[in-house]
């Protein structure tokens, strides 16, 4: 890209952001460790989040000091409004402990007076990012460096302001030449409000419609939303599925044989007890045809029912001829012989 289209870009690109963000002014009051504090904060956030967590940090613990020996966890808790707290943290506590290492003390003023040069890379030296170092410069040392974080760079790169050998480095060539340094405070707070909008929702419609406003070959540079995954089955499932595959259904054909007609399926289960008994198979016995009614068929409701006398009919012969005849019976017999067997001996 040639070096006019770029400053033509990034002019209309400081037109695009004018019209739907506000410049953020810098805070003067605030001292140097402040103001490399704030910017440990602001990084990959927004400007009312940074805010609220500086504020959060000062009320909740003593000092500096205090904050630089708690624990990463504990930072976190206090600063839940930033959307990367534990990488905030991080940096905190990474810049307060060498600037304690180096000076035993938290009073960074006398810097506002060295040359700039030395003061960028001695900030470099405390382990400060490229986006600290120059917010700083800008802030506090009234230098004209504008900051890029990770999402404020993706953003230049979807506009083509951008290679990822730039990205890699950090900077963007050309930008404080094609931005004033009466307009770099003003232009540096609308790049990074688009770059903080894009961090929280890349898929906004509202930025989705801001990049392609500011360059409309971005819409090919868009990221993509990801088809979502299908469930992951586990073992038993995948077994079971495949079973069910592999298990023919009732009444389907198998394979290689033809499918069996009802009638066909019939006759094999008519046949199933001939193979098991080794007997041949009889066919069902035909109902033997209905003969004609006789007369002698007719119903005994047709006669006249004629009632008889009951007749008692007597136990035994032996009983009837003993009535008869006025003896006793065989029974009254056996009586007398087992009375004459019981006699007393004499």
């Amino acid at each position: 890209m040639a070096q006019a289209s770029r400053s033509a870009q990034i002019e209309k690109l400081h037109k695009v952001l004018r019209k739907h963000y506000k410049p953020v002014a810098i805070d003067q009051q605030r001292s140097v460790l402040e103001h490399l504090l704030f910017a440990c904060l602001l990084e990959d956030a927004a400007y009312e989040a940074a805010e609220t967590a500086l504020a959060a940090l000062v009320h909740t613990f003593f000092d500096w000091n205090e904050v630089r020996v708690t624990s990463v966890s504990e930072l976190c808790e206090v600063m839940a409004m930033l959307p990367d707290a534990r990488g905030a943290a991080h940096r905190i506590k990474r810049v307060l402990q060498a600037i304690f290492e180096k000076t035993y003390c938290f009073d960074l003023e006398d810097r506002r007076k060295k040359n700039l040069g030395e003061t960028q890379k001695w900030l470099r030296d405390l382990g400060a990012t490229p986006f600290v170092v120059a917010y700083v410069t800008q802030a506090a040392l009234g230098g004209h460096s504008i900051g890029l974080d990770g999402s404020t760079m993706r953003v230049m790169q979807i506009i083509d302001l951008a290679s990822e050998k730039d990205a890699a480095e950090h900077s963007v060539p050309g930008l404080e030449r094609a931005i004033p340094k009466s307009k770099g405070v003003e232009f540096a707070s609308l790049l990074h409000q688009l770059g903080a909008d894009f961090a929280a929702n890349p898929f906004a419609p509202r930025v989705r419609d801001m990049l392609v406003e500011i360059n409309p070959a971005a819409a090919e540079r868009l990221p993509k939303r990801r088809a979502p995954k299908p469930p992951v089955e586990t073992a038993p499932q995948a077994a079971a599925g495949k079973q069910a595959a592999e298990k023919p259904r009732k009444g389907a054909p198998t394979e290689g044989k033809p499918a069996k007609t009802e009638p066909k399926a019939a006759a094999e289960r008519a046949e199933r007890p001939a193979a098991k008994t080794g007997r041949p198979a009889q066919p069902p016995k035909a109902e033997p045809p209905a003969r004609p009614r006789s007369k002698a068929d007719k119903p005994a409701a047709d006669k006249p029912a004629v009632d008889k006398p009951a007749v008692d009919k007597p136990r035994s012969a032996g009983g009837k001829k003993a009535k008869a005849a006025g003896k006793p019976g065989a029974g009254e017999k056996r009586k007398k012989a087992v009375v004459i067997t019981k006699r007393k001996p004499r």
